[in-house]
């Protein structure tokens, strides 16, 4: 299985900068058998049954970017650089796992100055992540990180425009709860309060699990062998509760629609004795063509990067040709890519 495989043209005017607006009224490609239809997220519910049960990831995106100065004494006076930073994951010492943009100007144990209220002092470096000790804790911490820093919007984004205030709220979901993650589950930015109600009155159930997007999801595949391909690491968490959901709904003869790649490759991780169980820890499942899946009926996602993890992830469910039948239908008629574009109804 070729790297090559998972590659298309993607015309650069169809990647998406900002989000629709309202959230629901972005498009849906409803891909069911061998049909393909046009609609948008708003008429998901006719697209589902009483009975289903879509599982959500209630993760938080962090304001994950900073922008800071460096300032250390010299022979020739006080010296104060420009630093970028984007913090990856919090660690068992206390330090927080980051990327630093220049990171080789940084020496160790120089503060960097985020604000009035927030500085880190670099405390070590391993490969090419630093590691930052931050001058706050807790609630604290939490309160100025609020104020200094900016949502990690990915790099296809970034290299557009800066992220700004409008997307701590457009880059967020409406039933976010467990900080950590710095990517958003971006299927999830399509639904709203109305669309919740809607889902609701057709007798649509939910379940919520939670997994901390990394940063790692926008690394690309290196290899050309894609099987050899080494996922990164998130963590996760599956209550016993969920389980139960999930278990009770698949009894019943519903089907289990994960909203987000992020949704169903915890769900897939938590059910890898053939049933779901409670679950929580690091998850580096890496879901390609010839995965058997154990939870899954179907998938509610944004479209993804070529030759990207998230790319072989759909075409393990739907099978590669589906896919490329997708893709050139979403290219053709014009669907709005990656975070902040338009959504797609995968179902097998």
């Amino acid at each position: 299985m070729k790297l090559s495989d998972f590659d298309f043209h993607l015309p650069e005017d169809l990647i998406a900068t900002r989000p629709a607006s309202p959230r629901s009224s972005a498009r849906l490609l409803a891909a069911k058998g061998d049909a393909i239809a046009d609609a948008h997220v708003y008429d998901l519910p006719d697209w589902l049954r009483s009975g289903d049960r879509l599982v959500l990831n209630d993760t938080r995106v962090i304001p994950a970017r900073l922008n800071g100065r460096r300032h250390r004494n010299s022979a020739q006076g006080p010296v104060s650089a420009a630093i970028e930073v984007t913090l990856l994951d919090p660690q068992a010492d206390g330090t927080w796992a980051a990327l630093i943009k220049p990171l080789k100007k940084v020496k160790l144990g120089e503060e960097i100055r985020f604000s009035d209220d927030l500085s880190a002092t670099l405390d070590r470096v391993e490969d090419v992540q630093a590691h930052l000790r931050f001058n706050l804790t807790g609630e604290d911490f939490d309160a100025a990180l609020e104020q200094a820093g900016a949502m990690p919007l990915p790099p296809y984004i970034a290299a557009k425009r800066p992220a700004d205030e409008q997307d701590k709220f457009d880059y967020q979901t409406i039933w976010a709860r467990y900080s950590g993650a710095v990517a958003a589950p971006t299927a999830s930015l399509h639904f709203d309060a109305a669309l919740m109600q809607a889902l609701s009155a057709r007798g649509i159930t939910f379940s919520h699990v939670t997994l901390h997007v990394g940063a790692g999801t926008f690394l690309p595949v290196k290899v050309e062998d894609v099987t050899t391909h080494k996922m990164h690491a998130e963590w996760g968490r599956v209550s016993a509760t969920a389980a139960e959901e999930i278990r009770a709904t698949k009894a019943a003869g519903g089907r289990v629609i994960p909203v987000g790649t992020t949704a169903l490759r915890l769900i897939e991780s938590a059910a890898r004795s053939g049933q779901i169980e409670p679950w929580e820890g690091e998850t580096d499942i890496f879901i390609y063509p010839g995965f058997q899946f154990h939870v899954t009926d179907a998938l509610m996602t944004n479209f993804h990067l070529p030759k990207s993890t998230l790319l072989m992830l759909v075409s393990a469910l739907m099978g590669q040709d589906r896919m490329r039948d997708v893709y050139a239908h979403a290219i053709a008629q014009k669907y709005r890519f990656f975070s902040y574009g338009d959504a797609s109804l995968l179902i097998p």
